[in-house]
């Protein structure tokens, strides 16, 4: 009975090379997914690290403020080291006193201060007033400085405690950076296959390309001196460095010492329009201040864009919306 509708011989052969060669002709005119191509990729890398590089300056900052809290807490300890001494010895006074106290009777102590010739009795009772404040006022200084100790070792507790939990939360900070920054790198590495490095020329002219004999001078010099050097988070040399960590070793050559954070080094240094601008002065980008880099003259500035990159100058207008310029005292 089904016999009856199946293509019977030839005909069953052709009409199954006429479905697989339809098959066939379908599968090829299925539009395949395009590999996104080296522009794409980098259009990927400035977004994630637009996104990733405020993350990384707070890492700055926090670890700034980590580092100081350390030196505060070796300070506090030299401080209480003495102070645990006075005290200690302070203590040692008032114990012989008690000793001698004990040893003598408060009875057997009293006679023999009014005993004797009736002449010295005011003489006597004058020293005994004198030894009674002079005890007292150890006393007063064992309290006094029991009470600084214990403010002291309280203050010291609570930094202690403060940097515990920085360091904690500093570390898992570290470890999700690593990671973006290994994805980052990953699709560097598919756009420009391992050898993944800078793009472009380094170099685009002279640098400086204008010449002051100034402080600024010394530092766009030591900035152009640093061209070629691979960008790392939260480096500030002599090997690698990220972008406020470059601007910090360029004016340090200089003798100015700047904060390694870009909001910092904001807010530390005046302001100047783009007319003022001359060697030296620092150049910001985007609205909350994540990138920055050092002015070199003709419109070109000197920075350490992104992980997988290197130290290189650029336009002032191609690296990103610009958000104002400091120039360091």
């Amino acid at each position: 009975m089904y016999a009856s509708h199946r293509p019977a011989g030839g005909r069953l052969r052709a009409w199954t090379i006429t479905v697989i060669a339809a098959v066939i002709t379908l599968g090829l005119a299925t539009p395949a997914h395009a590999q996104p191509s080296p522009q794409q990729i980098e259009q990927q890398i400035t977004k994630q690290w637009n996104q990733l590089e405020p993350v990384i300056e707070k890492y700055n900052r926090v670890h700034t403020e980590l580092q100081t809290n350390r030196a505060q807490q070796q300070k506090l300890s030299a401080q209480l080291q003495p102070l645990q001494k006075r005290v200690d010895a302070a203590l040692s006074g008032v114990g012989e006193l008690a000793n001698r106290a004990y040893r003598q009777g408060g009875y057997s102590a009293m006679s023999m201060v009014i005993g004797g010739n009736p002449t010295d009795l005011t003489d006597k009772l004058t020293y005994l007033d004198f030894m009674a404040r002079s005890q007292r006022a150890q006393v007063a200084d064992v309290i006094t400085l029991r009470d600084k100790y214990a403010a002291d070792k309280r203050a010291l507790d609570t930094v202690t405690t403060d940097l515990a939990t920085r360091n904690a939360d500093l570390a898992g900070k570290k470890q999700a950076i690593q990671k973006k920054i290994d994805a980052l790198q990953t699709l560097r590495i598919k756009a420009y296959g391992p050898a993944g490095g800078a793009t472009g020329a380094l170099r685009t002219g002279p640098c400086p390309a204008e010449y002051t004999n100034d402080a600024g001078g010394k530092a766009a010099a030591k900035a152009c001196s640093l061209i070629g050097k691979p960008y790392v988070f939260a480096a500030a040399g002599p090997t690698s460095y990220d972008c406020s960590g470059l601007t910090l070793a360029a004016w340090a050559a200089a003798g100015v010492s700047l904060r390694h954070y870009t909001q910092w080094q904001w807010a530390d240094n005046k302001p100047v329009s783009r007319a003022e601008l001359k060697p030296g002065d620092l150049v910001f980008w985007f609205s909350d201040l994540h990138h920055m880099g050092i002015y070199v003259g003709n419109n070109t500035v000197v920075h350490a864009p992104h992980t997988g990159d290197f130290v290189r100058m650029g336009g002032i207008d191609d690296v990103g919306p610009v958000a104002g310029y400091r120039r360091p005292a």
